[in-house]
């Protein structure tokens, strides 16, 4: 039974990413031992999109980005990004040690932990359509 979602940060610099993430997002963590920090996420959820490429991103939400933004900003994090509307949610870049780009975001949508029916709602012109490619 899936009881959860764990991701990880690859990268050569582990001690300033912990560090960011610990210190500047204010994440709670619990150390395992041999210099691994695993961060509580109280939700999580995972999206599945079209794409013509197959990636994968990390994106942090939040109840109201504008006050996020300003949070984080004090806290020292720099964004790369204006916050911009894209129609399911308003969203916005952070940049973490090791050139790490992070999503920051707001969903118009409601999270499913705060309604009772599996039926999303979802605003209209909420997701962006498949994009036809030229071949």
């Amino acid at each position: 039974m899936i009881k959860g979602m764990h991701g990880l940060f690859y990268t050569p610099n582990p001690e300033e990413v912990r560090a960011f993430i610990r210190d500047k997002l204010g994440l709670t963590h619990n150390d395992i031992g041999e210099g691994w920090l695993i961060f509580d996420l109280p939700k999580a959820d995972l999206g599945v999109h079209p794409s013509d490429k197959a990636y994968h991103s990390i994106s942090f939400y939040c109840d109201d980005i504008h006050k996020t933004v300003e949070d984080l900003k004090s806290r020292g994090v720099e964004f790369s990004s204006a916050t911009t509307d894209e129609g399911w949610g308003l969203l916005t870049h952070f940049r973490m040690p090791g050139d790490l780009e992070v999503e920051l975001y707001q969903p118009k949508y409601e999270k499913r932990s705060t309604r009772k029916t599996s039926k999303a709602r979802v605003p209209p012109r909420s997701w962006p359509k498949k994009r036809k490619t030229s071949k």
